[in-house]
């Protein structure tokens, strides 16, 4: 069996560590001209589900270097002013592992066939059955399944399910990156807590390591090459509704939100990361109506892309790459027919995914000021 996959997020990684170990062909096509094209360096929080899908994926060998390069999520999940003082509570503390996207994605990466610069541009079904892939420079792809993990703007759904599209909420957000020093140690009450200002909100969240990503490589996994990436503190604003910053960047938009706000907050955003940060629109995908099987199938933000207040993207994607992986073992193994497999894994996928876009949607009031539940 052969798996071509469109996109290298992580959750078509993922699925190709995944089958890679099953002894299952799997490429990966990326449109970015190279794998560090775009740095995606955040903070993730894993629940029990995405990191057991996680760990079914990667080979047992690395389990011990996966352990000691996440970190623990823990926090009151307050609500405080601008000040730092307490005014309320978001809910019961929210617990979890914490991964870095940026490293996670480069054990990932370890070993995979990826083919750079390969944005697909359509795809045919060819009369054995078997699928092609197109792309804008370079030879086709012809596999027995094309899997799309090529997110929210996915030009595999754009083929297989026309009427699956993106939806703007409206709602737009800085996001960065900055230094754990030990000034900014002293923000540990803000981390998992919402701090409400005038028409604005900031979450922030600490990524410490267990150890060291490159030092855990080097000790426990040799042939894994991990960046050298330090703790540091993940802020993201969400904006106004409707509001355009009229400034040049992103920790420039955060800032002018910002003026009477403890000092130490005001550092936090004035010490980020230039390079890794950004203004993004949250947009989400929800799952419509099933396409006829076929050899052809969509993963993780191309089918279910929900909003970050959810926590349960990346979770998301890892639990479709794992369940994928499961089914497309049977295949191979001979317990089920390929297209039966897949439209298995398709079942289940659409029930949970469609369940996390919804509960995404369901946070988001809670975060943006003046705003109403999403419904669709």
């Amino acid at each position: 069996m052969r798996v071509a996959v469109a996109g290298a997020g992580l959750g078509g990684l993922c699925l190709a560590q995944g089958l890679r170990q099953a002894g299952i062909d799997a490429e990966v096509h990326e449109r970015d001209p190279a794998i560090t094209a775009r740095f995606q360096g955040y903070r993730l929080v894993l629940n029990p589900v995405g990191f057991a899908a996680l760990r079914g994926c990667l080979p047992p060998r690395w389990h011990p270097l996966l352990d000691a390069i996440v970190g623990d999520a823990y926090g009151e999940r307050l609500v405080l002013d601008p000040q730092l003082n307490r005014i309320g509570e978001l809910g019961p503390g929210r617990t979890g592992i914490v991964v870095d996207r940026h490293v996670l994605r480069h054990l990932l990466l370890t070993g995979l066939t990826v083919h750079t610069g390969a944005a697909l541009t359509g795809y045919d079904v060819l009369d054995d059955g078997r699928v092609r892939a197109r792309f804008a420079e370079g030879a086709p792809a012809t596999a027995d399944l094309l899997v799309g993990a090529d997110g929210v703007h996915s030009a595999v759904r754009a083929v297989l399910s026309p009427p699956t599209v993106p939806a703007d909420t409206g709602v737009r957000f800085v996001i960065g990156r900055t230094p754990l020093t030990e000034r900014f140690a002293g923000l540990s009450r803000a981390f998992g807590s919402k701090i409400a200002g005038d028409g604005v909100s900031l979450l922030l969240g600490a990524m410490r390591f267990r150890t060291p990503p490159k030092e855990a490589a080097e000790q426990l996994a040799p042939e894994v090459t991990l960046p050298d990436v330090r703790d540091y503190v993940r802020w993201a604003m969400i904006l106004p509704p409707g509001g355009s910053p009229g400034v040049r960047g992103p920790r420039e938009a955060a800032l002018s939100m910002m003026a009477d706000w403890h000092p130490d907050l005001q550092a936090l955003i004035e010490q980020g990361d230039p390079d890794n940060s950004a203004l993004l629109s949250i947009r989400v995908v929800r799952p419509r109506e099933r396409w006829a099987p076929g050899p052809v199938t969509l993963l993780g933000d191309a089918i279910h892309a929900t909003s970050p207040t959810g926590g349960n993207g990346a979770n998301t994607a890892l639990r479709d790459a794992d369940l994928l992986r499961r089914c497309l073992v049977d295949a191979a193994e001979g317990r089920q027919d390929l297209i039966d497999a897949v439209a298995d894994y398709e079942r289940q996928m659409f029930e949970y995914g469609a369940e996390a876009v919804q509960h995404s949607l369901a946070a988001l009031p809670a975060f943006v000021p003046d705003s109403k539940p999403q419904r669709g």
